[in-house]
């Protein structure tokens, strides 16, 4: 009798533990867009409802409602994604990232796309990993007699390594938006004997009239940029 209950009791573990397996991986996978990355999905000019809306990061929002200028940040590390049909991207996790508004919608995006201070390598992977984003967007690069675009090549690494000037680099989408991309060395003070790089994007409007500065040259850097290879496309995957 006591081995019959014994067997009895075993099942009733067995089937308690499989119910809960199930339960759990039931529950995993309707939170699972919740296990993901914290995202602030937005899209100049739009609202920072639609902003909320579309997001799974939560964000603050300080004078919401203002007739003038408001802005706010995410209160996590998050992503952007940065919705268009045609010229969306995403960045990595950052930590330092502002959304300005004006009369509530989003004008302008500043962020670092980045939680903290990078090596070489990782910055780089960061800053071309953007740039071909554009490109296979359809971004153009601007400006790029005094900005080339930034690339992997020894010559950047110690334009960038020096902590004189950034490289910065300027992007285009049609009459919609521009990107200003920098990267620059940067002391962190958790890391000392390391050298670490800070990266930079800003996002809006386009504020710059580069059909109008056309005849800007490298000569008025004081610490020019290293220039592309003679004949090499700034954008690959657009034809030059």
């Amino acid at each position: 009798m006591s081995l019959r209950l014994a067997q009895i009791g075993r099942r009733r573990w067995v089937w308690f533990a499989i119910c809960t397996v199930v339960a759990l991986a039931t529950l995993r996978q309707l939170m699972q867009p919740l296990w993901n990355d914290p995202v602030i999905a937005l899209r100049i000019g739009e609202t920072s409802e639609y902003m909320e809306a579309h997001s799974t990061a939560p964000f603050s929002v300080w004078g919401r409602g203002s007739k003038t200028v408001s802005g706010g940040i995410p209160k996590t590390d998050a992503r952007l994604h940065f919705i268009d049909p045609q010229y969306g991207f995403e960045t990595p996790l950052a930590r330092f990232f502002t959304v300005t508004f004006v009369n509530n919608l989003v004008v302008d995006i500043s962020m670092s796309p980045q939680i903290e201070p990078l090596l070489i390598d990782d910055a780089m992977k960061v800053v071309t990993d953007l740039q071909s984003q554009w490109c296979a967007k359809g971004w153009r690069p601007m400006g790029t007699q005094g900005d080339p675009t930034i690339a992997d090549t020894l010559e950047w690494r110690e334009y960038v390594r020096q902590g004189v000037l950034s490289g910065v680099s300027y992007w285009q989408a049609g009459d919609k938006y521009q990107a200003m991309l920098s990267l620059g060395r940067f002391r962190d003070s958790r890391h000392l004997d390391q050298e670490r790089y800070l990266i930079t994007l800003d996002v809006a409007e386009p504020w710059i009239p580069f059909d109008e500065i056309e005849d800007r040259r490298l000569e008025s850097h004081h610490f020019p940029p290293p220039l592309p290879e003679k004949g090499a496309i700034p954008c690959p995957s657009q034809p030059s």
